[in-house]
Parts: structure tokens; sequence; C-alpha cells
């Protein structure tokens, strides 16, 4: 069964909005406190009956969090999720993945791990850990399209290719690191780890 956080003050429970975390791999917590603190309740998704129930989505939102995107991929296979967490961002449910999340939304991997799959909802073509490894780890200032943010990049993607109804939404130098697609968003860096609210308050307001 997933896990529940509801906010302190049932007044503003009552409103809400109910945020699905894949909880699969990854940094899970850390999006999930941000979003507490944000007054959203928050629940894990871990199975099918995490996300949809028989009238629909049991959520408002989703957020794909960072972590190793190929285990990611294969986790979501071996639980029979990654059809139903596809057909539910596939039907506007608001999206945001945040580094391996961003890897897992693309049309197209370029460095795929053996047997490596992806969701095919944003028409991007991304690349593994473009910005080096663990050691190359940065926290950078970006203006973004949603404001100026703190983030932290850890062997973080790159988009390669956008297509023509995505929206470039943050770039470091010249590469592209954040992108919208309608109601979805895909960034290659980590706001969690810093504490930067600006990409989890949009999502909400788009729910």
């Amino acid at each position: 069964m997933a896990e529940l956080l509801l906010s302190g003050n049932s007044k503003s429970a009552t409103k809400a909005r109910t945020v699905g975390v894949l909880a699969l791999q990854g940094g899970v917590r850390e999006h999930a406190e941000l979003l507490f603190g944000l007054g959203a309740r928050v629940t894990y998704v871990r199975t099918a009956k995490d996300l949809v129930g028989p009238d629909g989505p049991r959520v408002d939102a989703l957020v794909l969090p960072g972590g190793e995107s190929s285990t990611i991929d294969r986790l979501l296979r071996i639980f029979d999720l990654f059809e139903p967490l596809r057909a539910t961002i596939a039907s506007g449910v608001p999206t945001l993945g945040t580094c391996a999340g961003l890897v897992l939304l693309a049309k197209t991997v370029l460095d795929p791990a053996p047997g490596q799959q992806s969701l095919g909802l944003l028409d991007i073509d991304v690349r593994r850990n473009a910005f080096g490894s663990q050691v190359d780890s940065a926290e950078v200032d970006l203006d973004t399209a949603d404001g100026p943010a703190t983030v932290a990049f850890i062997r973080a993607p790159r988009v390669d290719r956008v297509g023509p109804s995505v929206q470039v939404i943050a770039r470091r130098g010249e590469a592209t690191v954040g992108v919208r697609q309608g109601n979805i968003t895909g960034i290659a860096f980590h706001p969690e780890l810093t504490g930067t609210t600006l990409f989890h308050r949009n999502l909400l307001g788009i729910a």
C-alpha cells in the first residue's frame, strides 16, 4: 500500500493536491519532503493500484525522481507499472521528471544501457551522464523560464534534440537541460537537493 503524508492543517489538507512520487529507486524522500512542505498530499507509487483506480488516476500530479534510469525502467517492467505509468501521464496528469526521470520520459535515449526502454512521452533525444561522473557533480545557478534556480547536477543527462512542440525552459551554457511539453516537464538536474521549490510549485499550480 502506498504511504501517505498528510498536511498537518486539516483545512489546507482538504484542498491539497495528491502528488504521486514514483518510489521504486532513487531520490524519493527528498521530493516527498519538499512537496509535503508545500502543503501537498504525497503518495508513494510502487504498483499500478497506487496509480490508477476504478475511476481513473488516483493522483493529481506525478514526480519521477532521479536515480539510475536503467534500473527504474527495469523495475517498472518487473512490477507491471510501465504501461500504467505511461498511460496515466499520456492522459494529461501533470508530471515532473528530474534527472533519471527526464531520461525515462524521453522519446529516444541515445546511449541506453542494454535493454533499456523509455516511456517515449517527451519528443526529445537525451544522452545519459552527459555532464560527467559523480565526481563532476556541481551546484549551479540557472536562469530558467520559471525563474532563477539553484540546483544540483549529479551524473546529469543532456537534451540533444527537441521536437517542434517542446519548449526549452533551461540551459546550462549551450546545453539544453530543461524542457516542457504540455503538462510534462523534464529537467536534467535536482532542485529537491538544494531546497529549490520552483518546479514543484509550478507542478502543483498546473495540477
